[in-house]
């Protein structure tokens, strides 16, 4: 049987699995939820938009003759993650995550965990604070009830409505990012303190490096819970599972 790989998108780690895929020859479509406005563009067929949770997900599985599920998908995209999982055992087939290994603090870090969202903005109920907040565009509105601050937005897409902030400073880009350059928008923004997924990566490390050199405390909003699910950190890996996966669920 000639493997057909649904990849759920949205990482430096789906579209580098993409262009192997795309090297060795073989079929897969790279699907992306749509929160971001231009993804990449992919050498694989690609999708965009939900599934219609678990059920959704499974028909699509069966209805376009999908072999394999790969979830590629961001650390924090919990529900997605979830449904990949049951959609996949639904439809019976190998499901396999391709994720990057969370960041660990190092020497000189200054971490305050939080569990989640919730969390970080329990955690800026403070006197006025100079935030360098990196938590996505479709979080903003939740920061609402801490307006006393200054926000350094960083973000992929221009936010759809003015963040619910007095004084804020938005960065359309996209990384990866060097510890020199965001050492420099530090202290260019006077920030005294980040909050940061603990997305992974080294995409994204750099802030944290930045924190570190210049003695900045860290908000860091850890991983959610997923259910229990076989993972691997490289696209090669995936490929040797896909040589052995065969009937072996994966999960």
């Amino acid at each position: 049987m000639t493997p057909n790989l649904l990849i759920l998108g949205g990482t430096t780690e789906a579209t580098a699995l993409a262009n192997l895929m795309a090297e060795r020859g073989l079929r897969g479509t790279v699907s992306f939820a749509g929160r971001v406005d231009r993804p990449r563009r992919q050498p694989l067929p690609q999708r965009v938009g939900g599934f219609g949770g678990i059920e959704g997900l499974a028909r699509y599985i069966r209805d376009t003759g999908i072999t394999h599920l790969v979830d590629a998908t961001h650390p924090f995209a919990a529900q997605m993650s979830a449904n990949a999982v049951h959609a996949a055992q639904q439809a019976g087939i190998p499901m396999l995550a391709l994720t990057r290994p969370a960041w660990q603090p190092q020497a000189g870090d200054r971490w305050r965990h939080v569990p989640d969202i919730a969390g970080a903005v329990a955690a800026l109920d403070t006197t006025p604070r100079r935030v360098m907040l990196a938590v996505g565009r479709m979080h903003l509105d939740e920061f609402a009830p801490n307006p006393q601050h200054f926000y350094l937005l960083r973000l992929v897409d221009p936010p759809k409505t003015s963040p619910p902030f007095a004084e804020y400073h938005v960065i359309v880009d996209r990384g990866p990012f060097t510890p020199d350059g965001d050492r420099a928008l530090m202290q260019e923004h006077g920030i005294d303190l980040v909050v940061s997924k603990n997305a992974g990566g080294s995409g994204a490390s750099a802030k944290l490096d930045a924190a570190r050199a210049l003695n900045i405390p860290v908000v860091m909003i850890d991983r959610p819970a997923l259910p229990d699910r076989h993972e691997v950190a490289t696209p090669t890996e995936v490929l040797d599972w896909l040589a052995h996966a065969g009937t072996d669920l994966g999960v």
